[in-house]
């Protein structure tokens, strides 16, 4: 079983066939990973990967403007993060270059679902392996393993218990705990809540968001942990470890 908070991952596709494109993402999908976001272009990737801030990239070799390869060393010139080359180009001394640019995985097309959800929850684990899923804040602690908010004591109410996340909850928390400690603009978590089109939500999300307080806040009208950045977004205040 792969945890949630790998499943949260953001994964860049890379393909310059629509049909391959749909397809993977249906997989993907399909397995509870929900964080995708998919270019045709290596123009395209360098664009998405600027605004996504991908956690693993799914890479063709052959692409229109240029080659997976030296994609590759661009992406990870910006931020270093794991690759996975998914390609029909099978010859060893492809595979030798990938691996020799420090890609994490070589598959060859035409491959089976499940080994690609396979392959992709092992470099994940590898990876993130040290991730802590439990977030700690002043009243209470987030488990994005279980999507549950764990009350202490002092919190005026429902202490001691956990309380579960609604999915939109659990995304802009996620984004959020992403981001500690810095602001996060309300389209950036309209985007995380609601996907591509995240125009005309701000009301949804300020609902959400009194909600969340409600949940991990002791006092819900003075807020501690999520604060509001008047005219900006919001800010989560993690405690760090002791």
């Amino acid at each position: 079983m792969i945890p949630n908070y790998l499943k949260n991952k953001r994964i860049l596709l890379v393909d310059d066939e629509p049909e391959l494109r749909d397809m993977v993402r249906s997989i993907l999908l399909e397995e509870g990973f929900t964080n995708l976001r998919t270019a045709g272009s290596v123009r395209d990737a360098l664009d998405a990967a600027n605004v996504f801030h991908p956690e693993l990239a799914i890479l063709d070799v052959m692409l229109p403007d240029g080659d997976g390869f030296t994609l590759m060393e661009q992406l990870k010139y910006a931020s270093d993060y794991p690759v996975l080359f998914l390609t029909a180009r099978g010859e060893d001394g492809d595979k030798f270059r990938g691996f020799g640019l420090g890609a994490d995985d070589y598959m060859v097309k035409p491959f089976l679902p499940k080994e690609l959800v396979f392959r992709i929850a092992a470099i994940l684990r590898r990876t993130y392996k040290d991730e802590n899923p439990l977030v700690t804040l002043k009243h209470c602690e987030i488990d994005f393993e279980r999507a549950e908010v764990l009350r202490r004591k002092e919190c005026e109410a429902k202490p001691g218990r956990r309380i579960p996340l609604t999915a939109k909850e659990y995304e802009i928390l996620l984004a959020l705990y992403r981001n500690a400690g810095r602001i996060v603009t309300i389209d950036t978590l309209c985007e995380a809540a609601w996907g591509d089109n995240p125009y005309g939500y701000e009301n949804s999300l300020m609902a959400h968001i009194r909600r969340i307080r409600e949940k991990i806040e002791a006092a819900p009208s003075k807020p501690e942990s999520l604060i509001t950045v008047k005219g900006l977004g919001y800010k989560l205040i993690v405690q760090l470890e002791k």
